[in-house]
């Protein structure tokens, strides 16, 4: 995710690190596993501190029960940020420089979606 706001292709990512970009989707997918090292050096060239990639890992207290939905419910919005289009719209909402323009757009989206879970007769 961290990748694509910051607008870096995996094969950019791969030459800092003196990686294939297939190993870079690798990483993405989860089909192999990042060492310490490797998420160290990651985390500077994109610029965020280690916990990050962590944060919104869904933790176990000591009785073994997880997060309610609605904190589970962030791994979709992780998802979708991940997405190409999510990450498109973060990056150019975030070049919007007026704060009333942005109200605007957020009150816009939230009215139409809204309008989407709304039954017809």
């Amino acid at each position: 995710m961290r990748r694509m706001l910051v607008g870096m292709s995996q094969e950019k990512l791969g030459e800092s690190l003196d990686l294939t970009f297939q190993q870079i989707q690798k990483y993405e997918k989860g089909s192999n596993r990042i060492s310490a090292s490797r998420l160290y050096d990651m985390s500077r060239i994109l610029d965020v501190p280690v916990q990050f990639f962590f944060d919104d890992m869904v933790r176990s207290d000591i009785s073994g029960k997880t997060k309610s939905d609605k904190q589970t419910g962030s791994f979709e919005m992780i998802e979708f940020l991940s997405s190409p289009d999510g990450a498109q719209l973060v990056r150019t909402f975030s070049e919007i420089e007026s704060p009333e323009v942005r109200r605007n757009i957020l009150d816009l989206v939230k009215s139409v979606s809204s309008i989407g879970g709304v039954e017809s007769d």
